[in-house]
């Protein structure tokens, strides 16, 4: 990004989901004679709009963290991303600086950050203080800088060399050793790179990047333990990282380490008592792979604290149909059916259900239904043949 021009000149974009915080931040700017441009959106989506559709440049943005539909991290995430973007200052609002905010806008390379309630002088100062680092950054932004547009035209080599003077210049920062080892993973250098995370980690304790690279390391090395206990560390700092173990748990299972997978599983949600999306990704992923206890555990839990959700009650059903629970399944299946008279799923799980419960009448009734509906369907032809 070219040199920022002075404060009065700056066109600003300010994120948030409440009006009145809005406000709040355009009048104090305008206190201050800061701006010449203000857009204004309401959570992250709506910022990505308008960075795309604004006449003019945008030059400064302020956002809070905590948004619905896009995060102020997510929000930070693409910009720092995309090549035309990637440079403008990005001040993070937030309620409290608490260690999972800090950890996951350090991730990607927040500027500063304010927390409420502050005061006009604080954002004054905040942004003058940016403003000054974007102008004139120090030798480490520089040589990362560099690093990143060598990186870009394929010449890892050189990008190395770079990061290496950017840690030469500070070893305060995690970010230059956290660099390196990324670098030397594309070229292949696993140990190096493990080496380079597990120093960034010393310097940053809640460098929560390096565990994940770490994690991926060991588990590519064949030590699966390892691998467990650094995502284990990246979800405790930051519960974000979980869809990252998700995914490693799904991998885990591949691979046929079913109780490592597993137990990654039951840290996910250990860490997500209240995240109900993530819950619910957890159960389909239990289905998938033959957890039926934890699928049904999941499922409970979304369906009491969310009623809302009323969709699941069937996968509940089907789930205890799995797990053998024939009682409980057929309760709840025989409630979701009267209001999915047409779910050709629900009545597959009832004829099951029924079946294991020896009540072949009923069995064959819904096996029947289905066919009808489904004539091609194996799993109800299976079940009717049984019957007969």
């Amino acid at each position: 990004m070219e040199t920022l021009p002075s404060p009065d000149k700056l066109n600003f974009l300010i994120v948030d989901d409440m009006d009145n915080m809005r406000r709040s931040i355009r009048a104090m700017l305008k206190i201050i004679n800061f701006g010449r441009e203000y857009y204004e959106a309401s959570n992250g989506r709506m910022a990505w709009k308008v960075l795309e559709d604004a006449k003019a440049p945008i030059h400064f943005i302020i956002s809070d963290y905590n948004m619905p539909q896009m995060s102020g991290t997510e929000l930070l995430h693409r910009i720092r991303n995309t090549k035309e973007w990637r440079d403008i200052p990005f001040l993070m609002i937030t309620a409290e600086a608490n260690m999972e905010v800090v950890a996951e806008a350090a991730e990607h390379d927040v500027d500063a950050y304010l927390t409420k309630p502050f005061i006009t002088a604080s954002l004054e100062q905040k942004i003058l203080h940016m403003i000054a680092q974007a102008n004139k950054p120090d030798p480490v932004a520089i040589h990362l800088k560099a690093a990143r547009k060598l990186e870009e035209t394929g010449r890892i080599d050189e990008a190395i060399k770079e990061v290496k003077k950017a840690l030469a210049e500070s070893d305060r920062s995690s970010r230059p050793m956290r660099e390196l080892g990324r670098l030397l993973l594309k070229t292949g250098d696993l140990d190096r790179a493990l080496i380079s995370f597990q120093k960034a980690t010393e310097t940053n304790r809640l460098d929560v990047v390096s565990y994940h690279y770490m994690g991926q390391i060991y588990y590519r090395m064949g030590k699966i333990d390892k691998a467990i206990e650094k995502f284990s560390k990246a979800m405790e700092i930051s519960p974000r990282h979980s869809d990252r173990a998700l995914k490693f748990a799904n991998l885990l299972i591949k691979k046929n380490k079913l109780r490592e997978g597993k137990e990654v599983l039951k840290i996910v949600l250990r860490n997500n008592s209240s995240n109900y999306d993530l819950k619910e990704d957890v159960a389909e992923t239990c289905m998938t792979h033959g957890f039926f206890d934890m699928a049904v555990k999941c499922y409970q839990d979304i369906i009491s604290n969310d009623p809302g959700r009323t969709y699941l009650h069937k996968k509940l059903g089907i789930a205890f149909t799995e797990q053998g629970d024939a009682d409980e399944a057929i309760k709840i299946l025989e409630d979701a059916i009267r209001r999915h008279e047409e779910d050709i799923e629900i009545m597959v799980a009832l004829a099951k259900a029924y079946f294991e419960k020896r009540m072949i009448m009923r069995a064959d009734k819904w096996a029947a239904r289905a066919i009808r509906l489904d004539p091609e369907n194996l799993e109800a032809k299976e079940i009717l043949d049984k019957c007969t």
